[in-house]
């Protein structure tokens, strides 16, 4: 039987059995302790070099969906009255190679599933399993085309307890999101009890991560980014952290710190995308949109920042990406060599229309990758601070500063932010005039036109070889809201959203 027809019928079959591929039902609504041993150990079925090429040509076009558990299936989908699973799924935020195997993939989730919601305790978020703990699943693609979860590691603080998904308090880059349950209640530090600012407060996470990035190293450890701090966190192979970066210079935490302008994340936009040089020396985050710098009236632009640390010495480099339209998202970052990288760019929209219907079809929905050298842009930490001397016969001589470095805003044109200062322009001219440039940048693949692709998110890359790609959507634990309340996330009116990888043909290749 052809390889893409065994694929499929292995699906059907394992949808037949499983409900879309679970390996076990765990409820982690009131526990922290949740699916601690949720994978099967695979033995791993190693392909031989000759066969890595025709293994991945012959990958199905539709892709392979990833399996998943049920987290819980008790709510009732504000749409239809029934009730949804909350599942996990969720492994799409980011991925990355195995190193020890070419057909072993790593794949990221998020804080958990949430919701946009405002209460009675002001803007947040629901969190429908608000102890959830942020995980790594290592997947493997069998030789018949399906996808097993090998293994899970669960993410923990230095002192091996799990860390949540709940959000970091203000001192740490929160943005005074409020931890909301399913029904609309707070989440609190003692759930039994009621609200006190003092005695029970909102249940914060101070370790708390929204991991959207993430690198595997050699030795077995992970680096993982994420959308709080941002924060840049170190994690050995057990997953308890080792180190970490962010911009908050009083964080004794750190074994680094990032430019204080990045502290200026936008709310759920902050560091979506990390990748590691070759020679696993230097660490490459790149912000999802433009930062609230040093306000979210900057939000409706294009301008966004792609920032490097040499994870020996903390020497920081930081360059302008610009995209090709306002408020779109880069979601995913990887290395080609130590100058040449791989991202995504999309916008937030459905092709067939998602959970709003076809009527919400979007046929120009843009999900893209696209080839950058970093030595095509500028680095914004070498930009040396000038000034313009002014003079008449009624004044002394003075000097006004046109570029400066500024320790909170970072590199500054007349007194602007560069995001100030793209706003005023209504372009990018005046950046132009002092020789700053955004990395050039070329496309590699379009994936609606590639293979139609359905999803509005788009935010893992797998580097499988020079002429072949993974791609992985984000599925959001196939939850979605509308007006705050919590529903299944469809793609169409009869498929749930789930981790969905395909693999595309791609010139991944380096010039020396």
């Amino acid at each position: 039987m052809p390889f893409h027809k065994t694929l499929l019928a292995t699906m059907i079959a394992t949808f037949a059995l499983t409900g879309c591929g679970g390996d076990n039902n765990n409820n982690d609504n009131d526990s922290n302790t949740d699916d601690l041993s949720d994978a099967i150990e695979v033995p791993e079925v190693p392909l031989a070099p000759e066969d890595v090429l025709e293994f991945f040509e012959e990958f199905a076009a539709e892709g392979a969906y990833l399996p998943y558990s049920v987290l819980r299936s008790d709510l009732i989908d504000h749409k239809t009255s029934l009730p949804f699973e909350v599942r996990n799924g969720g492994f799409g935020s980011a991925m990355f190679k195995d190193p020890k195997s070419d057909n072993r993939f790593y794949a990221l989730t998020d804080r958990g599933p949430n919701a946009t919601f405002t209460g009675e305790y002001g803007k947040g978020k629901k969190f429908p399993t608000p102890n959830y703990t942020p995980r790594i699943g290592l997947f493997e693609i069998g030789l018949t085309g399906e996808i097993s979860l090998v293994s899970t590691t669960l993410m923990k603080r230095p002192d091996g307890t799990l860390i949540t998904g709940l959000p970091n308090t203000s001192d740490l880059g929160g943005t005074g999101e409020t931890p909301y349950n399913a029904d609309g209640s707070p989440v609190l530090v003692d759930p039994t009890m009621p609200y006190d600012a003092e005695t029970n407060p909102l249940k914060l996470d101070d370790y708390g991560l929204d991991p959207e990035g993430l690198v595997v190293l050699s030795d077995g450890s992970f680096w993982v980014s994420d959308e709080y701090g941002p924060h840049m966190v170190h994690f050995n192979s057990d997953g308890i952290e080792i180190g970490r970066i962010n911009a908050f210079a009083d964080d004794d935490r750190n074994t680094h710190t990032l430019p204080a302008e990045f502290g200026y994340r936008r709310a759920n936009r902050g560091m979506e995308g990390l990748a590691i040089t070759p020679d696993e020396k230097t660490l490459v985050g790149i912000m999802q949109s433009t930062m609230y710098l040093p306000s979210s009236a900057v939000k409706n632009l294009d301008i966004s920042r792609i920032v490097t640390v040499d994870v020996e010495t903390g020497d920081v480099h930081q360059y302008l990406y610009k995209q090709e339209k306002a408020q779109n998202s880069n979601s995913e970052i990887m290395a080609l060599s130590n100058n040449e990288f791989i991202l995504i760019e999309r916008d937030g929209s459905f092709l067939y229309g998602g959970p709003n219907g076809a009527e919400a079809a979007t046929p120009d929905a843009m999900k893209r990758v696209y080839r950058i050298k970093l030595n095509t842009g500028t680095d914004l930490e070498t930009v040396e601070a000038t000034s313009t001397t002014v003079s008449s016969a009624a004044v002394a001589i003075e000097e006004t500063p046109t570029l400066m470095q500024d320790e909170d805003l970072g590199l500054l044109i007349n007194g602007n932010t560069l995001e100030e200062q793209v706003l005023e322009d209504g372009d990018w001219s005046t950046l132009a005039q002092h020789n700053i440039v955004p990395v050039e940048k070329t496309l590699v693949v379009d994936m609606v036109t590639e293979v139609d692709y359905p999803h509005d998110k788009m935010e893992g890359l797998w580097i499988i070889n020079d002429e072949y790609l993974g791609v992985l959507n984000d599925d959001d634990f196939a939850t979605w809201s509308t007006g705050g309340e919590l529903e299944q996330k469809m793609l169409d009116t009869n498929s749930i959203d789930g981790n969905r990888l395909y693999i595309v043909p791609a010139d991944l290749s380096v010039s020396q």
